[in-house]
């Protein structure tokens, strides 16, 4: 089956059957997209239908998403901490490298109305780590082996760790700082490669692994992790 990729929407798998009288699409189990369409269907057809609905499709894939449950301890990014105490009150803030959860009596950090309130939280302190770490590692990586990029943008809504368009902009998931330091660089050195192969061929491969020896181990730990907040 074919596989596009589109820097906002992710991996878009396409299959055709004598079955399908409409182009349809839906979130598959692993969360990417997956296009049904008839047996002849021509390529420009379908991207053309992904493009007029992408917006849609982004709403789509951002309902599907798993969200993670946050507890007592747990360890945001690199150096932030959720830490519960008691109180009048139930609300959450951030003090220092601390995300501090108060909890008035009978309140419950698994609820969902507190992993409501703790989600901005750990967003702001994700993207704080990513801005204050990410684009200097990114500059430094791409100096070391002469790659060139416009500039860097974050998000935290899509289902991809990086992305790169064809204008040279690459775009980083906050959720990176979850990652070790590892296949943090693993993931800037691919998108730092599409800036010279804007495709997963062969050739891309091989500016990849030029840089990074273990990518191929590198890859296989990232697909057991999901860049969800």
């Amino acid at each position: 089956m074919p596989v596009i990729h589109d820097n906002e929407l992710g991996k878009i798998t396409i299959r055709r059957s004598a079955r399908s009288k409409h182009i349809t699409m839906r979130v598959a189990p692993d969360g990417s997209l997956r296009v049904a369409a008839p047996m002849y269907t021509p390529l420009f057809i379908i991207k053309r239908s992904i493009a007029s609905s992408k917006k849609d499709l982004k709403e789509l894939l951002d309902r599907h998403r798993p969200m993670l449950q946050y507890s007592d301890g747990d360890q945001i990014g690199k150096s932030h901490s959720i830490m519960v105490r008691e109180g009048l009150a139930t609300t959450v803030e951030r003090d220092r490298l601390r995300i501090i959860v108060t909890l008035a009596s009978g309140a419950s950090i698994q609820s969902s109305e507190v992993q409501a309130l703790l989600r901005p939280e750990i967003i702001n302190a994700l993207k704080r780590e990513a801005k204050g770490y990410l684009p200097k590692r990114l500059k430094y990586l791409a100096d070391q082996h002469g790659f060139t990029y416009e500039r860097v943008r974050f998000s935290h809504a899509s289902g991809r760790w990086g992305s790169c368009s064809s204008s040279g902009t690459i775009s980083l998931n906050i959720a990176l700082m979850k990652l070790p330091f590892e296949l943090i660089d693993y993931v800037l050195i691919h998108e730092l490669a599409h800036t010279m192969q804007m495709n997963h061929s062969d050739a891309f491969w091989k500016i990849v692994a030029e840089y990074d020896p273990h990518y191929k181990s590198h890859r296989a730990r990232l697909k057991r992790e999901v860049p969800t907040i």
